[in-house]
């Protein structure tokens, strides 16, 4: 797996997350489950893949640009609005 994948990851996950609060907050119990689900999945893939594929001079730097992918996924979904205004 190469850095990209992490990156994305921590994007995709961050994403996924800021939805799931909205749901949480909003009781949509369905989509808060699924949204649940999907954020557990990507950060336990991406942790394991780091933790079981790379050697620790990598690991570290995977980890930091997971780390700098799910800053960027709180950036993009502080920015995304989902909802029409009135």
């Amino acid at each position: 797996m190469n850095l990209l994948f992490f990156f994305l990851a921590g994007i995709v996950q961050d994403i996924l997350f800021t939805l799931n609060i909205r749901f949480v907050a909003k009781e949509k119990i369905w989509p808060a489950v699924l949204t649940s689900f999907a954020v557990t999945m990507v950060s336990m893939l991406a942790l394991y893949s780091i933790l079981a594929r790379l050697d620790s001079q990598r690991s570290l730097l995977a980890i930091i640009v997971y780390s700098l992918g799910i800053t960027t996924g709180t950036l993009v979904a502080m920015k995304l609005r989902l909802e029409k205004k009135d």
